[in-house]
C-alpha cells in the first residue's frame, strides 16, 4: 500500500478479522475428516479502513463487543488480520489489557527493562530513562517490589511511564486511564497533550464520553465490527447515544433519527419536544448575564397516553463538555400524559456559570435517563450566551459564592 499522505503515520485498509464458531468441539474434527462446513463466520472486525495523522487524537467508541479491542490488538501487532493491509510509519507502543507484558515475579524495575524492550527499546535507552520513568511514576521505594504487590492503579503507572518514555509515533491507550486515582489520570492526560505538541499520535478507547471530547481531533463509531460513522467528536458521541437507546429499545419499537449539519434528535416520536427557549428575566433574550435568573421554557406534544414521563436538560460549553444537567426524575415531577395533550415545562434558575457560548439538549424519555425509553432527544435544541456577570468577577466555568472572613493575628 503506497503511501497516501506524508504526514500518515498509520494506514489501515480493508481490515478484517474473523472466527470459525463451532457449535461443539467434535465439529472441528467432522470438518477436518469429511470436508463438511460444521462452522459459522463470526466478523470481529469487517473492511475497516482508516487513516492516522502525525500529531492526531483519534478516539474509537462503541458498545461492549463492537469489535474496538480487536481493532487495537492488530494495529499493535498483537493479532493478524484475517485480511487487509497496515501500514506502521514508526514505533507504536500499546496500553491493552493491564499488566501485558510484565512479569508479576519481577520488581517493578526489573519490568521496566523486560516490558521497555518488548515495545522495542533499546537497552541502553532505556537505562538512560530508568530514573525518569521511576520519577513520573511516584512509585518511589514499591520500584523495588515484585509486581504481584501492586495495585491496579500501581502497575498502570508503571505501564504508562514506559509507553511514553519509548517516545513512539503511535501510542494506543485502551481504557488505562480509567485505572487508579484520579490525580495520576489527570497527570496522564496533561502528559498526552504535551506530547501531543511534539506530534505524538494517539489512538484513544474510553467510555468516559468527556475525555473523549476533551482528548480527540476525531471520533470512529464501531458497531458489529464496523465503521458506521465518523468525523467531529460531538456529533459522533451523539450518533453513539442514538446507538444506545436503539439497541435498548429495539424490540418496543422503532427509532428514527434526523440530523443536519448542527443538530441531532431522535426518538420513537410518542412524544415530542415542539419548542425551546431560554431567556434571561431581564435581558429576555439568549444573552444572559452570569448571575441573571434565566427561565428554561419547553412546549413537549404527547402523541399517545404514557405513563411514566421524564423530561431532561443538560448545558453543554463550546467544547461539548456537559456542564449541567438534571430532569424532572430527580426532582419527583414526573407526569402521565394525555394522547393530543401539550405540555408547557420552566426551568427557572440563577446562571452562575462562566462567561462562553452554551448549547442546552433536551431529552423527553422514561425512568431516570434517556436509555431507559427515549421519546425524542433534541441535541442543541437552543444556544445562549452567558456576557458579562453580575456582583463579583470571576474565572472559570461556575461561580460557588464562597463566604470569605479575614482575622488578623497579632
Amino acid at each position: 500500500m503506497q503511501k497516501t499522505n506524508d504526514n500518515c503515520v498509520l494506514e489501515i485498509k480493508n481490515l478484517t478479522k474473523s472466527y470459525k464458531l463451532y457449535d461443539k468441539p467434535s465439529d472441528r474434527l467432522l470438518e477436518l475428516f469429511f470436508k463438511r462446513k460444521k462452522h459459522k463466520i463470526f466478523y470481529a472486525n469487517k473492511n475497516i479502513t482508516f487513516n492516522l495523522l502525525e500529531g492526531e487524537t483519534l478516539g474509537i467508541i462503541g458498545v461492549n463487543g463492537a469489535g474496538k479491542s480487536t481493532l487495537l490488538k492488530q494495529i499493535a501487532g498483537v493479532t493478524k488480520p484475517t485480511s487487509g493491509e497496515i501500514k506502521r510509519y514508526g514505533r507504536v507502543t500499546a496500553l491493552l489489557e493491564l499488566g501485558t507484558g510484565f512479569n508479576p515475579e519481577f520488581t517493578g524495575l526489573e519490568n521496566i527493562y523486560l516490558n521497555g524492550m518488548l515495545i522495542g527499546m533499546k537497552k541502553d535507552e532505556i537505562k538512560d530513562k530508568v530514573d525518569s520513568i521511576i520519577e513520573f511514576s511516584e512509585l518511589g521505594d514499591f520500584i523495588d517490589e515484585p509486581l504481584k504487590t501492586y495495585s491496579s492503579g500501581m502497575t498502570m503507572r508503571l505501564a504508562f511511564s514506559i509507553a511514553i518514555h519509548s517516545e513512539p509515533q503511535v501510542l494506543i491507550v485502551d481504557e488505562a486511564l480509567s485505572v487508579g486515582d484520579a490525580y495520576f489520570s489527570a497527570k496522564c492526560t496533561r502528559a498526552l497533550k504535551e506530547l501531543k505538541k511534539k506530534n505524538l499520535s494517539i489512538i484513544y478507547v474510553s467510555h468516559d464520553l468527556n475525555s473523549l471530547k476533551l482528548l480527540c481531533d476525531r471520533l470512529i463509531l464501531l458497531n458489529k465490527g464496523e465503521i458506521v460513522d465518523e468525523g467531529e467528536p460531538e456529533r459522533v458521541i451523539n450518533k453513539y447515544n442514538y446507538l444506545i437507546a436503539k439497541l435498548d429499545k429495539e424490540q418496543d419499537g422503532k427509532l428514527n433519527i434526523r440530523e443536519n449539519s448542527c443538530q441531532t434528535e431522535y426518538g420513537n416520536y410518542l412524544a415530542q419536544i415542539k419548542n425551546v427557549r431560554i431567556y434571561g428575566v431581564e435581558s429576555n433574550s439568549n444573552v444572559i448575564s452570569s448571575g441573571e435568573e434565566a427561565v428554561i421554557e419547553i412546549e413537549v406534544e404527547s402523541h399517545k397516553d404514557i405513563n411514566d414521563v421524564t423530561l431532561g436538560i443538560l448545558i453543554r460549553d463550546k467544547f461539548g463538555q456537559d456542564i449541567f444537567g438534571t430532569n424532572t426524575f430527580h426532582y419527583d415531577k414526573n407526569i402521565k400524559y394525555k394522547k393530543n395533550h401539550t405540555y408547557i415545562y420552566k426551568f427557572e434558575m440563577v446562571m452562575n456559570i462562566g462567561i462562553g457560548k452554551y448549547t442546552l439538549t433536551v431529552a423527553l424519555h422514561s425512568q431516570d435517563n434517556h436509555l431507559s425509553n427515549c421519546f425524542h432527544w433534541k441535541d442543541k435544541a437552543v444556544e445562549f450566551e452567558i456576557a458579562g456577570v453580575k456582583g463579583s468577577i470571576f474565572i472559570g466555568i461556575v461561580r460557588l459564592n464562597p463566604l470569605i472572613s479575614i482575622e488578623e493575628c497579632l
